[in-house]
C-alpha cells in the first residue's frame, strides 16, 4: 500500500480521542487553553533549536523566577526552562505544574532537565506562533 492511498475501513482502528471538530470547539470556548497531544508535539518541534532562557536553581519557584518567566513568555511565547538542581522526575513535574499554573501558560513537555512552556500573546496582532487547531492543519 502506498503512503498516499486511502486506508480501507476494515483496517482502521476507531479513535478514542475527541474528534478534531470537538477539539476546535473546546479550544475556542475555553479560557485556559489545554493543548492536545499533536499541538504539544508541534510546539516541542518548534522549540528544538531554542536555548533555555529561564533557569530554576536550588531555591525552586520564587517570585523572581515567576517574573522572569512572565517576561520571557511575553517576549517569546515559547520558552525553555532548565532545572539545574532538581534531578528527580517527580520534582521536575511538580515544579513545572506550579510554573504552568502561576504563569497561566501551557506545558508542552519535559525533556530531560528542560521544560517547554507556551503562552500565546494577548494581542493577536503580535503573535509569532500559530498553533494548529486540528491535525489536518499540520500538513
Amino acid at each position: 500500500m502506498k503512503h498516499n492511498e486511502a486506508i480501507p475501513p476494515c483496517l482502521t482502528v476507531p479513535s478514542r480521542r475527541r474528534s478534531d471538530e470537538a477539539a476546535v470547539q473546546a479550544w475556542e470556548r475555553s479560557d485556559v487553553k489545554e493543548l492536545q497531544g499533536f499541538q504539544r508535539k508541534y510546539l516541542r518541534g518548534l522549540a528544538h533549536g531554542f536555548k533555555p532562557v529561564v533557569f530554576v536553581g536550588q531555591k525552586g519557584v520564587t517570585d523572581a523566577l515567576i517574573l522572569s518567566m512572565e517576561e520571557a513568555l511575553d517576549t517569546h511565547e515559547l520558552i525553555k526552562v532548565k532545572f539545574l538542581d532538581f534531578k528527580e522526575k517527580e520534582a521536575k513535574q511538580t515544579l513545572s505544574e506550579e510554573l504552568e499554573s502561576r504563569t497561566d501558560s501551557c506545558l508542552a513537555g519535559i525533556i530531560g532537565h528542560v521544560a517547554i512552556f507556551y503562552r500565546p500573546q494577548k494581542d493577536s496582532k503580535k503573535r509569532q506562533i500559530t498553533v494548529p487547531k486540528t491535525r489536518q492543519d499540520l500538513a
